[in-house]
């Protein structure tokens, strides 16, 4: 089988293709073989062709990327067992690909972990509203609820798993993960906000202060919502509901002193 697997490689990076992508006839010339001795020899199907150039470390193709497989299944394994238990070798046996391929895209764990808050963070809804933020400060703040609580509340759930290892272990892998991407979360969460505080409409509290109070009761919601769930069942706002009273405690938390328009629907 070995030289077929080189014969498949070689063909393949001749073609320029994935060996998934390469007919057989091609790997059957490379191989110095019929197509049909080829056939025979894997059993006549390329499955098996497949499967020994992924034990080689090469992943065949003919499917998704590995990147996109690997983040997909590094999520569901984090919404199921929480960060500290995650390893490469778990991620490439779920993603169906090899550990040498995981290095080569991701450079490491904390690479792959990046890669899957990026994508089921809250970052690229954030950036996406930051660039076209709300005219009026209550629209402003009840997109931004939404924006958080998707990523929050969406399976997998993989901030609430974010908050427990930083809980757990301050210096852990959710701390590494959120130090690449904070700067980007806070330039977001500025260029919402800070207009609204250069207007006069929000006192010129520091930005963190306005972030804590922003998503602080959000978090607390979300984090807490199965022991909620449990113990007030049907007494338990909805979602929609707490984020519009989220809303009107922000606008009235965040409101210049002696102002009398912070509730919604005022000129905010």
């Amino acid at each position: 089988m070995e030289d077929l697997v080189a014969a498949a490689l070689r063909a393949a990076k001749e073609r320029g293709q994935d060996v998934a992508d390469v007919p057989l006839t091609a790997i059957a010339t490379a191989a110095g073989v019929s197509r049909s001795t080829l056939l025979r020899r894997l059993g006549g199907s390329r499955a098996a062709l497949d499967e020994a150039v992924r034990r080689a470390g090469v992943d065949p193709g003919g499917r998704r990327p590995v990147r996109e497989r690997a983040i997909e299944a590094a999520a569901h394994l984090v919404a199921e067992r929480g960060l500290g238990a995650i390893t490469l070798d778990a991620v490439a046996d779920r993603a169906e690909c090899s550990l040498p391929s995981l290095h080569t895209v991701f450079e490491g764990r904390d690479g792959l972990l990046a890669a899957v808050f990026l994508q089921y963070g809250p970052l690229p809804d954030l950036e996406v509203l930051a660039a076209d933020p709300p005219e009026h400060l209550e629209d402003a703040v009840r997109a931004l609820h939404h924006t958080f609580l998707a990523s929050l509340a969406d399976e997998p759930r993989i901030i609430p798993a974010v908050f427990a290892d930083l809980l757990s272990r301050p210096d852990g892998p959710a701390a590494r993960m959120m130090a690449v991407h904070m700067p980007r979360i806070v330039d977001g969460l500025g260029r919402v906000l800070l207009p609204h505080v250069e207007a006069g409409r929000v006192r010129p509290l520091p930005l963190p202060v306005l972030v804590q109070l922003l998503l602080g009761p959000l978090l607390s919601r979300v984090l807490m919502r199965p022991v909620l769930e449990a113990t007030l069942g049907t007494g338990l706002p909805s979602l929609e509901e707490t984020i519009d009273l989220f809303t009107e405690a922000y606008l009235r938390a965040v409101a210049p002193s002696g102002s009398d328009e912070s509730a919604p629907g005022g000129e905010l």
